[in-house]
């Protein structure tokens, strides 16, 4: 009996070994990974002189048409999102949310190939990144600590440090030597664990995600098969996204450890769960594969997983290549709603003046005007004037809130911001939005040189590329 009882574990014991060995033979089997260089034009040598000028332009666009009437009416105050230099030359940011361990380290590790290296993110099934992992392209491989890139102006991370020292402690850079980290940078988030309060964290985690959400120029939020079920914390992140849906990019991850009938219910209940989310008339896409660098598990749908991978590389490949265009937009985006601010706050000056009398109270004045705009028509006298839509119109109560920060008697009017060199205000940002940035960006699409400024050689009044739209 024992001799009978040590042969069954004997041969189990075999059995578990060659299982074992299975396994590894699989793991080790690498896939093909040339595509990635090729779809995304890594070989191809950039023209870096052009966009060097380019940005150079952009740059003297900015603070010397945009940024005065900014600084003027306090316009950083209201929005509260200050451009620096560093976020104008920063390169495109794609961004990887996710609830814990679906697969955004490994995704990152497999575009980079950092896989067996030991510069590789850390992965593993448990939640492991507990940090904000900034991967940028640097001469050689380094760790920055938070605080030194929070206290570095040359680069786009200067603001974080108004999120506290707390979070200071939770941002971490790497610097690489890296094709793909010469044109984009990766953003690696903590994964969402629902069954934790957001003060644990010890810093707000939701106002840095927005913080991110509002620079980035993709957005990838990964799921797997086993991580379907949206929580509090997942409907929050996705209440922040609301605007951002095209440039969110879902990915179901891990898709070859089903087999076909399964993933088809899978993605079923994916679409499932987020479509209380997501209210847009259009279905949002999913990108269905598995990103790591190992072989697709056998009798899968390889060809399906291969095909969904290389279009989600195209549309990484679009962001790179339409950075620029991109950026003036962006840039044209905050200058047009910093004239809508100025406006505004000139208009209720002017009332405030038209309303004022030697036997007024100028606080009873000013709280009539701020509670009931439309008594005085401040909003839609702004909508009379030219390029002003009524869906770029802020909030009437964020009005309140700044008036109470910054008195109104501390702004003049804009009639009264010019000056014989300057010039004024309000003329110098209606040129640079009607004028100088759409020629800028016509001269980038003609292949032109950027520093021309006239109309007869640029063709002013083109309308700049939609960033948002995928050409």
């Amino acid at each position: 009996m024992k001799g009978a009882v040590s042969i069954c574990c004997f041969v189990s014991l075999l059995l578990l070994q060659a299982t074992a060995e299975e396994e590894e033979a699989f793991t080790s089997v690498l896939r093909d990974t040339s595509h990635i260089e090729e779809t995304l034009r890594l070989a191809t040598e950039e023209k870096s002189g052009d966009y060097a000028a380019a940005l150079q332009r952009l740059r003297k666009i900015y603070h010397t048409s945009i940024k005065p009437m900014e600084q003027a009416y306090k316009y950083n105050e209201l929005r509260q999102h200050e451009i620096s230099d560093g976020e104008i030359t920063s390169k495109p940011m794609v961004l990887f949310l996710g609830p814990w361990s679906v697969g955004k380290s490994s995704m990152i590790n497999y575009l980079l190939g950092l896989n067996d290296s030991p510069y590789q993110l850390y992965t593993g099934a448990e939640p492991t990144t507990s940090e904000f992992t900034v991967i940028m392209h640097g001469e050689k491989i380094r760790s920055v600590e938070g605080i030194v890139m929070a206290a570095d102006s040359s680069r786009s991370f200067s603001p974080l440090e108004k999120f506290g020292q707390n979070f200071l402690e939770k941002l971490i850079g790497i610097e690489m030597p890296h094709k793909l980290l010469e044109r984009v940078t990766f953003v690696d988030t903590p994964g969402i664990i629902e069954n934790r309060k957001q003060q644990e964290r010890g810093y707000p985690f939701n106002d840095v995600c927005q913080w991110f959400i509002d620079r980035a120029d993709l957005i990838f939020v990964v799921f797997d098969p086993t991580k379907l079920d949206v929580g509090l914390e997942l409907e929050m992140l996705f209440r922040q996204l609301k605007g951002r849906e095209s440039q969110i990019r879902i990915i179901l991850n891990k898709a070859d450890n089903l087999a076909t009938q399964d993933l088809m219910r899978v993605y079923g209940a994916l679409f499932w769960s987020l479509a209380p989310l997501i209210n847009v008339t259009e279905p949002p896409r999913v990108y269905v594969s598995s990103f790591w660098p190992y072989d697709y598990a056998p009798d899968t749908s390889r060809d399906l997983f291969k095909r969904e991978e290389i279009s989600l590389l195209e549309d990484l490949n679009q962001v790179i290549e339409n950075r620029m265009e991109n950026k003036i937009a962006f840039i044209r985006q905050h200058g047009i709603r910093v004239r809508i601010h100025g406006l505004l706050v000139d208009r209720y000056v002017q009332t405030f003046k038209e309303k004022m009398s030697f036997f007024s109270d100028p606080e009873l004045v000013f709280n009539e005007i701020v509670d009931d705009p439309d008594k005085f028509y401040i909003f839609k006298s702004i909508l009379a004037k030219t390029n002003v839509s009524k869906f770029d119109l802020p909030n009437r109560d964020a009005y309140r809130d700044f008036f109470g920060i910054n008195p109104i008697t501390n702004f003049k009017p804009l009639s009264s911001q010019c000056s014989y060199m300057g010039g004024c205000l309000l003329e110098k940002i209606e040129k640079a939005i009607t004028n100088e940035l759409p020629a800028l960006l016509s001269s980038i699409n003609s292949g032109k040189q950027p520093g021309l400024s006239s109309c007869e050689a640029t063709g002013c009044g083109e309308k700049p590329k939609n960033r948002y739209r995928k050409n």
